[in-house]
């Protein structure tokens, strides 16, 4: 038997453990190999490659200097311990022990000393070479142009240069701690520092040492409380953001004198160097200490409570009025046109009559409601589908624009269930969706479905021939295979060309320039280790002409071109000049404007949406600028970046980095100058902002009466459970629509959001309108784009804001009524978007109402239509049916929501007569009858057995549906959606009559 090895004696190394070990580090390169060489290919086939490299040479450089720097000097702090240790007999038992820890040590400490500087090294530089954007923008930085009221330093000190010298102070003291800590571990292992007769004594060499990276430290140390000074602006305090009183009057002063002490304690370091005598260092760190807690923390406290706070207000004004000014001028508030608005809530007839552009464009169709009857009526196939929230654009055709809510028909392997199907279906077959549907968003059918213009496989409509296929989006699979030699037979799924028994499907070949190549074996090996996929590798599918798409979601392709970038959480398709493209905002953000209040970009953003947008810095930003408009074309990928924001600094010096990377705004064509708008996530941020700094005056601002605050989206929260009580509210979310605000000459495509006041008050007290409109015309942005107006509404105003118009909604007892007769039998009541519009020089409140079944298959229909005005309420099947409720029989407007494809009347009962609203055709106002004259001849029976009857026949009309939906019927369910709007109509006009 043979014996185990003696205990204590290393193992012996075995060929089979050098072969594993050399195996394990040759697969390791192999896989960072594929990284690095997959990325180049990614990178060079899109046509960024020197932004790649770029990022790849700066991080690779500071790589090096970290490694190099922290490697030596550790190294260094080590072995000259070890050179110069004292060399005699042990004298005492420690020396001894002493002595013989160190004779079983020493086997291991040539490994420590190359090891641990190695591993230290490693580490650094991989941390610092995450500063290279830090350092791009410190080589290559551009100025603001505006200086900070203390300093006069201009901005980009703060920007570009300060956080750069932060890093290196920062990381200097680090490297000084260390290499202390490892020289004195050294030393006294070594026998250079000993504690004998009560006394701690170091040998010449050990002392000089340590005093020279003491010495070090504390100059560091100095410089890091000079930087501190200027890092006040920054300082974050309970109102406000920036320095204040005490901060510019006990913090900077102690700053200075801090700084200049650390010099002083530095020369006390110097002399211990010099003069063996340990009282001089302790000394110098006493120094330190106590000024540190005497001037930076006790004089500071005994200003702040004892000076400052009796009259806070008075002395914190000027700081205010600074905070105030950079936080308007870094979020780009600083020229919103503030309009006062004395909003009228008496409902007078005719009052929409010089609003009715504004009114006839409003969108009841609700993208965050009709997503499933898109994917109903224009899915086509299971394995396409649409975004759960479709997006809302505009379109010109037919001699006017027209508010879109479009989609895009998108593969969607999560319902095809792909990644349980065969790795050929996975990559190979279903590579792409198939083209838009997009609707009206003022417009439906008479059952309530969208009124599309342009849907259908392949595509019919008013968009004209586009390229439909849509190969790169955001649900695309992680990656596909495509392209073969011209002649193969296609392999790719497109579209099934009929239905039924002649159903045939028709397939494709990709024919563009959307991936790197797999025509060669050594990028397949590449891919294939990239992709831990030997398919790649082995399949006969892939062929010399096969190009590999992958990262093929829109935000984050213009995310690996553009990382100094934050993306709008929202990208958005339009079909433009033939092709569909996403377009996806970009913006620059910094958290170190001087004086700016900060704002949580992720939380402010993810409060009201479901995806998050995060800023480069990855947490609180107080600068922002929407920078960049970015498309990505659906079919070959094509990333185009516009300098859009010419004069944001930020952008500017990134411009000088990646030369060539972004393209001029004269480059961007009329037809896609006409789909961008105003970014929703900027927006949204600027509104948080708003909230609190459209108070300009400091002792306002000072008290905080007047902060507003976005009200919580009331269909949003009416949804929660129980359970989730405490849970954060969603916030409204701010909506898309042309409309006219008052003192412009016409209707805008705009972006709009409503306040209420912070205090609690759910009434309305201001109203926010950014011009989204950016015209036509190639290269030239419309004037007025971007402009913010502010519309505030006098305090004590009786305007009702969304939740409490929500709630009358809800309260009302007709609208409870008909929305009970709705709910009856198998369906669902869904109340849409509640949209808030400045007409008729008041604001008015517009909510779709839409009606689904609760069976498999079914989807929303937009049924009816709420509408407020003041405490107007008006509830009809079509908006200008609501609008005349509201408005004393007759609103003014004459447009409304129109109906395509049939009649929607509506039986508006006013003062005992009648009106008729067709969707296409010009109403008619009620005429009233006259006095003495012979009144219409009532329906037969009473009003109650007509209200009866009529109720009845709702749910009979409601089963029919129900019914031929299930056996796939649409005809027959058309014929029941009528009948049921009928009985329903039937019944409001008998309720009205019993005097409802």
């Amino acid at each position: 038997m043979t014996s185990a090895p003696p205990s204590g004696k290393p193992r012996r190394v075995t060929p089979l453990r050098v072969t594993l070990v050399v195996l394990s580090l040759l697969a390791f390169a192999l896989y960072r190999s594929s990284e690095f060489f997959t990325e180049y290919l990614w990178f060079d086939q899109l046509g960024y490659r020197d932004v790649l490299l770029t990022r790849w040479g700066t991080s690779a450089v500071l790589f090096l200097v970290g490694a190099l720097v922290f490697g030596a000097a550790l190294y260094a702090a080590i072995s000259l311990a070890h050179r110069y240790r004292p060399i005699y007999p042990p004298l005492t038992r420690e020396d001894i022990l002493l002595a013989q820890f160190r004779a079983n040590v020493e086997p291991m400490r040539k490994t420590v000393t190359v090891v641990v500087p190695l591993v230290v090294a490693i580490i650094s530089g991989i941390g610092l070479a995450g500063a290279w954007q830090q350092v791009q923008l410190l080589i290559n930085q551009t100025a603001f142009g505006v200086t900070d009221p203390v300093f006069g330093r201009d901005v980009s000190f703060y920007v570009f240069t300060l956080p750069v010298l932060e890093i290196i102070t920062l990381s200097l003291r680090t490297l000084c701690i260390f290499a202390f800590v490892a020289n004195g571990i050294s030393h006294f292992f070594n026998g250079a520092i000993a504690y004998r007769n009560t006394k701690l004594t170091f040998t010449k060499a050990a002392r000089v040492q340590l005093g020279i990276l003491a010495t070090v430290f504390v100059l560091l140390q100095a410089a890091s409380y000079w930087l501190d000074r200027y890092a006040l602006l920054n300082t974050r305090h309970q109102r406000f953001a920036g320095a204040d009183y005490t901060d510019i009057n006990a913090l900077l002063p102690a700053y200075t004198i801090l700084a200049f002490g650390a010099l002083v304690v530095a020369v006390l370091f110097v002399a211990w160097i010099v003069k063996d005598d340990i009282r001089l260092p302790v000394t110098g760190v006493g120094i330190m200490v106590v000024s540190a807690l005497a001037a930076g923390v006790a004089y500071p406290y005994l200003v702040q409570n004892f000076q400052v706070k009796p009259n806070e207000r008075n002395y914190e004004k000027p700081y205010i009025a600074r905070n105030i000014e950079a936080t308007r001028a870094a979020y780009g508030l600083d020229k919103v046109e503030v309009k006062p608005y004395a909003a009228q809530t008496d409902a007078k007839p005719g009052a929409l009559r010089s609003d009715a552009q504004t009114t006839a464009s409003l969108r009841l169709l609700d993208p965050n409601v009709v997503s499933p009857t898109f994917d109903q009526r224009e899915a086509n196939r299971r394995y396409w589908g649409f975004e759960q929230t479709l997006s809302v654009d505009r379109y010109r055709f037919d001699g006017q624009v027209h508010d879109t809510v479009i989609g895009v028909r998108e593969l969607r392997p999560d319902r095809l269930q792909l990644d349980k199907d065969s790795w050929l279906n996975r990559h190979i077959i279903y590579t792409h969706g198939f083209g838009v549907a997009a609707a009206y968003g003022n417009k439906r059918n008479p059952d309530g479905e969208p009124a599309f213009f342009e849907s259908g496989v392949p595509s019919n409509g008013k968009l004209g021939e586009y390229e439909e296929r849509i190969y790169f989006g955001k649900r695309s699979t992680k990656y596909s295979i495509v392209g073969a030699p011209e002649g193969s037979a296609p392999q790719e799924f497109d579209y099934q060309s009929s239905t039924g028994d002649n159903a045939k499907q028709v397939n494709n070949t990709y024919s563009g320039n959307g991936g790197p190549s797999l025509g060669n074996l050594f990028n397949r090996i590449a891919y294939a280790i990239k992709m831990r996929d030997i398919n790649i590798l082995i399949s006969g599918y892939v062929n010399e002409s096969s190009q590999i798409l992958y990262n093929r979601d829109p935000q984050k392709r213009v995310k690996e071109v553009a990382p100094y970038l934050s993306i709008d959480s929202g990208a958005y398709p339009s079909v433009v000049n033939g092709r569909i493209v996403w377009i996806v905002d970009a913006y620059t953000t910094s958290d170190k404007y001087p004086y700016s209040q900060p704002s949580n970009l992720e939380g402010v953003v993810s409060e009201s949406r479901d995806s998050v947008l995060r800023s480069r810095e990855g947490g609180d930003i107080n600068y922002i600028r929407n920078s960049v408009k970015a498309t990505v074309d659906a079919y070959d990928g094509s990333v185009k970046l516009y300098a859009w924001d010419t004069k944001d600094p930020i952008l500017a010096s990134w411009q000088k980095v990646f030369p060539g990377a972004l393209r001029p705004v004269s480059e961007i064509d009329g037809e896609l100058m006409s789909h961008l708008r105003y970014p929703e996530d900027m927006f949204r941020v600027q509104r948080a902002v708003l909230g609190a700094y459209h108070v300009t005056d400091p002792e306002e601002f000072f008290v905080g009466q007047d902060f507003w605050q976005t009200p919580a989206d009331p269909i949003k929260n009416k949804k929660k459970k129980a359970a989730e009580a405490g849970a954060g509210l969603a916030l409204q979310s701010p909506y898309y629509l042309t409309m006219q605000v008052p003192g412009q000459e016409s209707p805008r495509f705009s972006l709009s959001s409503s306040y209420i006041p912070r205090d609690g008050q759910g009434v309305l007290s201001g109203f926010l309108v950014a011009d989204s409109e950016t015209g036509a015309d190639k290269g030239k942005v419309a004037d007025s784009y971007g402009k913010l107006t502010l519309l505030q509404l006098p305090s004590g105003n009786t305007v009702n804001g969304p939740g409490q118009v929500q709630n009358t909604f809800d309260a009302d007892p007709e609208v409870g009524k008909v929305l009970n007769l709705l709910r009856q039998g198998d369906t669902t009541v869904i109340q849409g978007n509640l949209l808030t519009v400045p007409v008729g020089g008041g604001l008015l409140y517009v909510q779709p109402v839409y009606v689904q079944s609760n069976g498999s298959g079914s989807y929303p229909l937009l049924q009816m239509v709420l509408a407020s005005f003041g405490d107007k309420i008006g509830f009809a099947t079509t908006l200008d049916g609501a609008l005349d409720q509201v408005f004393g029989g007759d609103s003014g407007a004459n447009l409304g929501d129109e109906v395509v494809g049939g009649e929607a009347k509506t039986v508006v009962d006013i003062e005992g007569g009648s009106a008729v609203a067709n969707g296409n055709d010009t109403k008619q106002p009620a005429a009233k009858p006259k006095e003495g004259g012979a009144k219409p001849a009532p329906a037969p029976g009473t009003a109650q057995e007509r209200l009866d009857a009529s109720l009845k026949q709702m749910q009979e009309a409601m089963a029919e549906a129900d019914k031929a939906r299930q056996a796939g019927d649409w005809a027959a369910y058309g014929n029941a959606e009528k009948k049921l709007r009928d009985a329903l109509e039937r019944a409001l006009a008998a309720k009205k009559e019993i005097g409802g």
